[in-house]
């Protein structure tokens, strides 16, 4: 289990009855969440009132009930880091938190790595892996088959003032995209994936973790160069273990270097409760 603490304007009040009641700077919200399969200690109305609520529909999907206004995007900082906070559909917030513990984890690699280093970021959203990375000074390809979070990703790298660091924005298929690189002779010194769970392409393509990520790891694997830095899957399929990931790294990376893999969780307000929110697999290089 790993947990980074270095979060000054995030944090998890407390947790309840398929929900986590969160505050993000100065605004509070209470958005559902799968791993919450215990009762609230007391009634989240006595523990902070949120200014915003993500409530589901029967049929699918849901929508925002608004208890007071709340600015339509605002920002949250990290270290160095700045990053835009917006509700959007499907709960989310266009930020992932608890990435923090990845996100030291790869920037200590490669200012340590006294060499360039060059990234592919797949599935690559909004960009926090992104931004980590390039402040560290690695060049980075982004890539999303979401055009709005690819400009997402944009503006948080200019919130942190790296708007000039070496990084290409490339709106695509993921699988599409590696295959061309692949073609293109095109190697790259880190790789960091964060597939959904389910996923329609924009021609229809479908992606379904636990069938295609083996195939897609080994695909990526043509990618790297002759002296990897680091591989990182991160999965938020419930139930998928980390010993998955680090089976699939054991078996695509074929080069040398350490494979460890980890439940990824975050601290809560409430005394021995943290929160899970995934798991992640790591492949180091050997220098």
């Amino acid at each position: 289990m790993k947990i980074n603490t270095e979060w000054k304007d995030y944090k998890v009040i407390a947790t309840g009855d398929g929900e986590k009641l969160e505050r993000w700077k100065n605004i509070c919200l209470l958005r559902p969440d799968p791993q919450v399969i215990w009762h609230w200690s007391r009634p989240f109305q006595e523990i902070a009132k949120p200014d915003a609520r993500y409530l589901r529909s029967e049929t699918g999907g849901g929508h925002w009930q608004y208890n007071t206004k709340v600015p339509e995007e605002w920002h949250v900082s990290w270290r160095n880091l700045t990053f835009a906070v917006k509700p959007m559909g499907f709960k989310h917030t266009g930020l992932f938190p608890e990435q923090a513990v990845n996100w030291a984890t790869m920037i200590d690699l490669i200012k340590n790595a006294n060499r360039p280093i060059s990234v592919l970021n797949l599935f690559a959203y909004t960009g926090g892996a992104t931004v980590a990375c390039a402040s560290a000074g690695a060049s980075v390809c982004h890539v999303d088959a979401a055009k709005n979070m690819v400009e997402r990703a944009k503006e948080n790298m200019a919130l942190s003032g790296l708007s000039d660091r070496p990084v290409r924005y490339i709106v695509d298929d993921c699988r599409k995209f590696v295959s061309r690189e692949i073609k293109r002779g095109r190697r790259y010194d880190a790789i960091i994936m964060d597939p959904p769970s389910y996923g329609r392409g924009n021609n229809g393509e479908i992606w379904k973790i636990e069938s295609d990520i083996a195939d897609f790891v080994q695909l990526c694997a043509q990618v790297l160069s002759d002296q990897p830095l680091f591989v990182l899957i991160n999965s938020y399929t419930t139930g998928l273990q980390p010993a998955v990931l680090k089976n699939i790294l054991t078996k695509c990376i074929k080069l040398n270097g350490t494979i460890q893999a980890y439940e990824v969780c975050l601290p809560t307000e409430e005394e021995g409760i943290v929160l899970p929110c995934g798991a992640s697999g790591l492949f180091v290089g050997k220098e």
